[in-house]
């Protein structure tokens, strides 16, 4: 009996010990209110297939960023010299991966191409290539607005280069996360939109 009794003891102790290891908190502390994404507004419907040579592909780079955006947190322009972080929202993944992943979905329900992401291509496609800076991506507690900003580069099959600013701001945007994500998502969406017309051109 006294077995067993200590048997039940030693699980129950290992259960909270596990849990009290289990976080979605960025360095295992408090989980975060909030976890953002970004959703496109346009997808290619499911079972939709494309195919091409290399040299027709599509190929989507992930944007270079400052050090501001390449954490897990909403950066919040503060004055043109300071910069915060919104309080209780953190992305699933680093910005710049879920822009990327964004503009190739975009594009695939856009073009109809074949649209490779770098992070996914076994063998690197030698067609148009879109690359580029993501500038903004956050909040401004000076207007209250949420802003996407991209400098997109856009380089041909004969070598051209193009390159074009795209933004997007959504104002009225309380500095919650509750509405600062939803809003995120449509200016990164609506910035998505104007490269796959500028990428149709």
């Amino acid at each position: 009996m006294a077995r067993k009794i200590l048997t039940r003891s030693a699980l129950l102790l290992l259960a909270l010990t596990l849990s009290a290891c289990v976080s979605l908190g960025a360095g295992g502390g408090k989980a975060p209110a909030s976890l953002l994404t970004l959703t496109p507004s346009q997808s290619a419907p499911a079972g939709s297939a494309a195919s091409s040579t290399a040299s027709d592909a599509l190929m989507v780079m992930e944007p270079e960023t400052d050090q501001s955006l390449s954490v897990l947190r909403v950066p919040v322009q503060v004055d043109d010299a300071n910069i915060a972080y919104l309080q209780g929202a953190v992305w699933v993944e680093k910005p710049a991966r879920l822009f990327r992943a964004l503009l190739a979905e975009t594009l695939r329900a856009k073009t109809g191409r074949l649209v490779l992401e770098d992070s996914q291509a076994i063998v690197p496609a030698s067609g148009v290539r879109l690359s580029g800076r993501l500038i903004a991506m956050g909040y401004d507690a000076r207007s209250g607005a949420v802003v996407v900003r991209f400098d997109a580069i856009r380089t041909g099959l004969d070598g051209e280069v193009q390159t074009k600013r795209f933004e997007a701001v959504v104002d009225g945007v309380a500095p919650s996360a509750a509405e600062v994500g939803p809003a995120l998502n449509k200016a990164a969406n609506d910035v998505a939109g104007q490269v796959a017309v500028w990428m149709g051109s």
